[in-house]
């Protein structure tokens, strides 16, 4: 049995309401993030502090009701990011 697979090109509709609910500069701190970037690499790529790195991962888990890296990065891979 074989399988064809096609390239996703987009985010899934189930998807979607997570990517809406985020900011531009949340998207792209968890892009950063789930590539395997530490904050402050990401802090410092995006041009900000740290804790401003932080702050956006703490919305980003407070408005999609995530509590850990892992989920984060799935949403990420999820979401094309």
């Amino acid at each position: 049995m074989s399988f064809t697979t096609t390239p996703h090109t987009e985010a899934p509709a189930a998807t979607q309401p997570a990517l809406d609910a985020l900011a531009p500069r949340e998207q792209e701190t968890l892009r950063h993030i789930a590539a395997g970037h530490t904050y402050l690499q990401t802090a410092r790529h995006m041009g900000l502090s740290r804790h401003t790195v932080d702050a956006y991962l703490r919305r980003i888990r407070a408005k999609l009701g995530i509590n850990s890296t892992a989920e984060l990065t799935r949403l990420a891979i999820s979401l094309g990011l």
